[in-house]
């Protein structure tokens, strides 16, 4: 019997083992408008025609990566399975522009699961001059540009879209998105998200920050209180008019020569927009779910309704799930994962 030649088999092996490292996600059932509900016509399933029409009821922004898609499909899951009207929702996923053929991929990828879902892919094309302002955190999985993506949706997304609902890819939702995006921003607010003013703040910044006026007097007339920004809804308009992501920049620039922080993307949001915020109920951001669980803690939620699960923290459901070494909660989680069974969670 003939042989191959070794690099043929090389070749071979190397195509298998890339082909069986895909993911293979299921297709997940339709989602139709509720007749009771007064919504607006179903938005076509197009990459492009529909991220500027008039009928798209919820904007929707996500970032879109390998490491992080098995959450991603679970979070848009969870998004439609509530949502009064799932047809009028448009999904903005932002991918890194260094890998094209990975985010096309990946745009097949849910394309696939979910046919019908009105959705664009954007590149984040400010990627390497994001790389250039980021400054090492105690933690390297804080420092990739695409983490940053959120303080550019106003550049990346089309002028046409004026509000939208920021998601990271480590939430599921039990409630209709729409009454998170129909948050008021009252006065000039252009960040809406729920604030814990009872946590500390002044663990966000390094004393030295604290130690300079020049630099603490950022906060000097504001109630400045820490908020997460992996669920936000922003006002685009007023953030284009005002320039907040040049804002943003400056203080990544300071941060270069004077270290102020110790995080990623999150204090350069707080010193432009804490104490300036449109507060949204606490339900909508039960975070904190992935903190020290990674080592075997697990969190409860906080007190009060839930309206949204964020395991922000190091410790993912899907990780633990695959480990066998589940909290509590990721069993709510599992029950939007699409790589598992259909749990009967989307006809239910």
């Amino acid at each position: 019997m003939s042989r191959a030649p070794l690099p043929v088999l090389l070749v071979l092996c190397a195509v298998g083992a890339a082909a069986a490292a895909v993911p293979r996600y299921r297709e997940a059932s339709h989602f139709t408008n509720s007749a009771a509900a007064q919504c607006p016509p179903p938005l076509p399933a197009s990459d492009a025609d529909a991220a500027c029409s008039p009928h798209a009821a919820v904007h929707v922004a996500m970032t879109l990566d390998a490491s992080y898609l098995r959450g991603t499909m679970a979070a848009v899951l969870s998004v439609l399975r509530h949502a009064s009207c799932p047809e009028s929702i448009h999904f903005h996923f932002v991918a890194s522009s260094a890998t094209g053929s990975a985010a096309a991929e990946l745009r097949d990828t849910v394309r696939a699961s979910f046919p019908s879902l009105a959705f664009r892919v954007y590149p984040f094309a400010d990627e390497k001059r994001v790389a250039g302002l980021i400054s090492t955190s105690i933690r390297g999985a804080l420092d990739r540009p695409l983490n940053y993506a959120r303080s550019y949706l106003a550049s990346v997304l089309p002028s046409c879209v004026r509000r939208v609902v920021y998601l990271d890819s480590d939430v599921v939702l039990t409630d209709d998105i729409a009454a998170l995006a129909a948050t008021p921003l009252s006065g000039e607010a252009a960040v809406a998200a729920p604030e814990y003013c009872g946590a500390n703040f002044t663990a966000y910044f390094t004393p030295g920050f604290w130690a300079s006026p020049a630099l603490s007097s950022t906060f000097a007339d504001r109630r400045a209180c820490y908020f997460n920004t992996g669920v936000m809804v922003l006002d685009l308009v007023r953030w284009r008019r005002a320039g907040y992501t040049a804002q943003i920049e400056e203080w990544m620039e300071l941060q270069k020569r004077v270290r102020i922080y110790e995080l990623g993307s999150l204090p350069p949001f707080l010193l432009v927009f804490a104490g300036r915020i449109a507060a949204v109920d606490h339900r909508w951001n039960q975070h904190g779910l992935g903190g020290d669980n990674y080592r075997g803690l697990c969190r409860s939620l906080h007190a009060g309704a839930v309206s949204l699960l964020h395991w922000s923290g190091k410790g993912k459901p899907w990780d633990r799930l695959d480990a066998g070494r589940p909290c509590p909660l990721d069993a709510v989680w599992a029950k939007y994962d699409m790589l598992r069974p259909a749990a009967g969670i989307e006809s239910s």
